[in-house]
């Protein structure tokens, strides 16, 4: 596959993704998934990687000739294990679930792992990983040290194969497990739960929130599974409200609190910004996670208005002295654009807001230096008065 004149420049810089319109005409007949060597205008190979017929053409794996086989498999995964462990992941009995592939960030760009106990999820956002799989599960249980003894392959869902299955590669497990995480314990449904079960990302802020619960009264909106509300039950609040649009969410979300023997919490299956309009003013702390509003740069404007009218609704109703813990995932939506968004929002609702704390991903995200968009989570702690 031949680039046009130019097009390398982005591999120079080590960049892994080579879009469409860097091409020279003639990939179009490529199959999803394919494994294709880039080759610049003077007939050098500048990378191997994945092929998929969309905007983001090639997903570099290597920059250069490689093989890609069982042993390229190994080498990557022992790196990211080593990662892990210097990051003191997993810790038996504290926290035993974390990512242990951040795409792009641990070198596999298009591909998640998470790690629950003994099970790991693999989830592909390209298809080439699908003809690895067996060698993916390999090199898992290998470099593990004998630690993850099952692989779930989970990528129906955004995959463009309709004969792609979500199912155990080899050994099967259970598709529920019990996790925990900084001490408190949820249960995680690999196969029917968002993403790969459970959102891993947003530990050290459900930690960060701790600090600020004790008998303070706090809505939790886009709950999903609880992880928020768990962890301010634990930190002392005096009631927690769960809200979320999702029947499935809330209910998982009250089997999490019941787990942890709590019982002075509410849930609630309700459109969020119509709860905070109309009791938004009775809590201390509001949070608010909603999911990604814009997955790609066409819907950051609509993303934005978005992010606008949550925060605004917030910040005009919690009580004087209340926190907002507020999150965008959307990669499509920068830090700068965020905060100037929050920035919005506090001007129309004509309340005085502090910025306490940022926020960002956890360090089992990594984020390549080469590769800034793999920063995708930000948030901000305000304090309004």
């Amino acid at each position: 596959m031949y680039l046009k004149p130019g097009k390398e420049k982005s591999l120079e810089r080590q960049h892994p993704w080579v879009f469409s319109g860097a091409l020279v005409p003639g990939h179009e007949k490529l199959s999803d998934g394919s494994l294709v060597t880039l080759v610049d205008n003077y007939k050098k190979i500048r990378a191997t990687g994945f092929y998929s017929p969309s905007s983001i053409a090639v997903r570099v794996l290597y920059f250069g000739d490689a093989e890609i086989n069982q042993a390229f498999f190994n080498l990557r995964l022992k790196q990211a294990f080593a990662l892990r462990k210097r990051l003191n992941l997993p810790q038996k009995k504290t926290t035993d679930c974390y990512r242990l592939v951040h795409g792009e960030g641990d070198g596999f760009p298009g591909l998640i792992i998470d790690v629950y106990r003994e099970t790991a999820v693999v989830q592909s956002h390209t298809a080439g990983y699908i003809s690895f799989l067996e060698e993916i599960k390999n090199a898992l249980t290998n470099e593990s040290n004998g630690e993850i003894k099952f692989v779930f392959h989970k990528s129906r869902e955004m995959a463009r194969n309709d004969d792609n299955k979500d199912e155990f590669i080899g050994e099967k497990g259970n598709a529920e497990i019990e996790v925990v995480e900084n001490g408190n314990r949820f249960l995680v449904n690999i196969k029917t739960g968002q993403k790969t079960g459970f959102f891993l990302d947003q530990r050290n802020n459900r930690q960060l929130l701790r600090h600020f619960s004790r008998d303070k009264k706090i809505l939790n909106t886009f709950s999903y599974s609880g992880g928020f509300s768990v962890y301010a039950l634990a930190a002392g609040a005096s009631h927690v409200t769960s809200v979320d649009i999702s029947q499935k969410a809330i209910e998982l979300c009250d089997k999490n609190v019941a787990l942890n023997g709590f019982e002075n919490h509410t849930s609630l299956v309700a459109d969020v910004v119509d709860h905070i309009k109309e009791v938004g003013n009775d809590y201390d702390i509001i949070i608010l996670d909603p999911p990604a509003f814009a997955k790609h740069l066409s819907a950051r404007h609509k993303a934005v208005i978005g992010y606008k009218r949550i925060n605004s609704e917030a910040i005009k109703r919690i009580k004087p002295g209340g926190i907002i813990f507020t999150f965008s995932c959307s990669q499509a939506v920068d830090r700068e654009l965020f905060e100037s968004t929050v920035c919005a929002a506090a001007i129309e609702a004509e309340r005085n807001v502090q910025i306490l704390h940022r926020m960002d991903q956890p360090a089992d995200h990594p984020v390549s230096i080469f590769h800034p968009e793999g920063h995708y989570l930000k948030g901000l702690v305000i304090y309004v008065t």
